[in-house]
């Protein structure tokens, strides 16, 4: 889909919006996760559409299959390219690179629900977490392709979500076997 079709769909979505805000609220399509075997997980979309997860030989997966990290890295960069690329499309900029990769750290103890030696519980989530964008685009300013980017990244679904922390609700279902 081409920046103008792009820019025409934005336009007509935010006009339904501005006279009909309430319509902007909507539930999310739900990602279920099914267990295989082993560490092996399969994500479905309500399409239909799966994707399998595994993790590393050293954690009693193959390693064949990406992990459910690396598909959080790739939510976070995917989202936010996606959210750039709607905003370029949405201010006539025509992109001629645009990629994202997101880095972070993680302490492998905090999987296994070690401690540190003072007896603190290692965090099992990512930290320093970073996300590199490369943008280009001929005739627009370094500086305003920066802004691009952080407007761009400022209205990104995932990457929102993580800056503020978004909190998660548990609920269990024990299901007799």
């Amino acid at each position: 889909m081409g920046a103008a079709t792009i820019a025409e769909a934005l336009q007509r979505v935010t006009s339904v919006l501005s006279r009909r805000p309430e319509t902007g609220l909507h539930d999310d399509a739900a990602a279920t996760a099914h267990w295989q075997s082993g560490t092996r997980v399969i994500a479905r979309h309500a399409n239909g559409r799966e994707m399998p997860t595994d993790m590393p030989g050293e954690f009693g997966g193959t390693g064949d299959q990406v992990s459910p990290g690396w598909l959080f890295r790739a939510g976070v960069a995917s989202c936010a390219v996606t959210s750039i690329a709607m905003l370029a499309a949405s201010e006539g900029i025509a992109l001629d690179l645009l990629e994202a990769r997101v880095d972070s750290k993680t302490d492998s103890r905090g999987m296994l629900g070690m401690t540190d030696a003072d007896g603190t519980r290692v965090s099992a989530a990512p930290s320093n977490l970073q996300l590199k964008v490369r943008i280009g685009a001929k005739g627009v300013t370094a500086e305003r392709l920066r802004a691009l980017v952080k407007s761009g990244c400022g209205r990104s679904p995932i990457p929102s979500a993580v800056e503020t922390a978004l909190p998660l609700a548990l609920h269990v279902s024990v299901i007799d076997s």
